[in-house]
Order: C-alpha cells, then structure tokens, then sequence
C-alpha cells in the first residue's frame, strides 16, 4: 500500500462505496441551486470522505446541469485526496466531437484517469480511462433513466461490453426526498482489487452521472 495515492489506502479494501447528497436547506426550501456537498461512504454507513462542489453562481444557474465544476474531495482529517474536473461540454448526441470528459486527479496535480462519454444514439455510454488515456472498462446506462419508484443501473462491464463486474446505481429514495430536495443516493460496486486510482476514477463518474441524468430529473415520478 505504500505506492497508493495518499488518502487513497481505505479504497483498497472497499468493493461497494455510498455516495450521499447533504441537503441544502435554502435549495430545499427556496428551490436556489447551492453548490453540491456530498458525504462518501463504506457499507457501514461510515463517512470516509466529504466532497464540496466549486463553480460560479453563474454556472448553476445558467448552465446547469452542464454546468463546469471542481469537486473537491478530502478524508476525514480535511486532507484532500481526490480531485474531480469538469469543463463545460455539449451534452448531445448530435455533437459527437464535444461529449462529456472528465479529469480525476489523486492526489491533487496528479492524474489518476479520466471518464469520457462515448457517442450512441440509444444509450448512456462512458469509458473508463487511467492515467496514460487508455481505455480500462466501460460504463453502460438503460435507454431510460427514469426511476418509475426504482433503482437505476449503470453497468460496469469490461471492454468488451459481454462482461458486468459492477454497477453505478441511483437509488430511488422516496417522493418527498426525491421531489422536494432533490437529493441524489449513489452505490458504487466494483471488485474490490480494482486499482484504487480507477476506483477514485469511479466515484467522479458517479458525480457525471447524477449531473447529466438526474439533477433536474424526478426520478420517474
């Protein structure tokens, strides 16, 4: 473990992470779009690290949910270890050469992969890529990401697409939670010898696909 990226140790033994959205009481109430603070977690429901969001008031307002972004991510002693990036990109299949890609740096500075969106006039494609951009596993959503009262699945397969080693689900959490905050519930699954940087790679993917599928969405309500 003395090669991992510091902070990155406690990823090493986890094969399921929560992702949980703390809930803003002026967005609550006033339905003002605050930036994005989320707590990650292991299956215990311990907190193993805190996530803010960093953008302009412009940006949320005007651009979201394509909004660009710097997630920043610390562990418990307020260290930051992880680093999401996300420029502002179309969020169409009719731009094929302008689609999603996000930057993940562990520790800050360092590039620890990146998560691009791959072109289908059908389906949510993404694929996994480490430090040096080659190709490490995909990421394959429904044709619907409507909830319809149920969990939403984004596969994890290997880069032939036959086999499912993991998913990125959303959580469907309830009509007063889901309609009046707003809030996002993600589980990440992946083996647990999973290269830690790919699994910190995971969790910023995680932050893409609630922000193009789910922010304004209510959940198939």
């Amino acid at each position: 473990t003395h090669n991992l990226p510091p902070g990155l140790e406690y990823l090493n033994q986890l094969d399921q992470i929560i992702i949980h959205q703390q809930v803003e009481l002026l967005e609550a109430i006033l339905g003002t779009e605050t930036s994005s603070k989320y707590e990650i977690k292991n299956p215990l429901g311990q907190r193993v690290y805190f996530a803010v969001e960093e953008n302009g008031c412009f940006d949320r307002k005007l651009c979201s949910p394509l909004r660009a972004f710097t997630i920043r991510i610390a562990d418990n002693a307020g260290r930051e270890v992880i680093r999401v990036i996300r420029p502002l990109r179309c969020n169409s299949c009719w731009f094929p050469c302008f689609l999603q890609e996000l930057e993940v740096q562990s520790p800050p500075g360092t590039i620890a992969g990146y998560v691009v969106q791959n072109w289908d006039p059908f389906l949510p494609k993404f694929t996994i890529q480490n430090q040096s951009k080659e190709d490490v596993l995909k990421i394959i959503g429904p044709c619907a990401t409507c909830g319809c009262f149920d969990d939403v699945d984004f596969e994890v397969k290997a880069l032939n697409e036959m086999t499912t080693i993991g998913k990125i689900s959303k959580y469907w959490s309830g009509f007063v939670n889901n309609v009046f905050t707003n809030t996002a519930n993600f589980g990440i699954q992946v083996p647990v010898d999973l290269d830690v940087r790919i699994k910190a790679v995971m969790i910023g993917a995680c932050f893409l696909i609630d922000l193009m599928f789910f922010e304004n969405s209510l959940d198939g309500l």
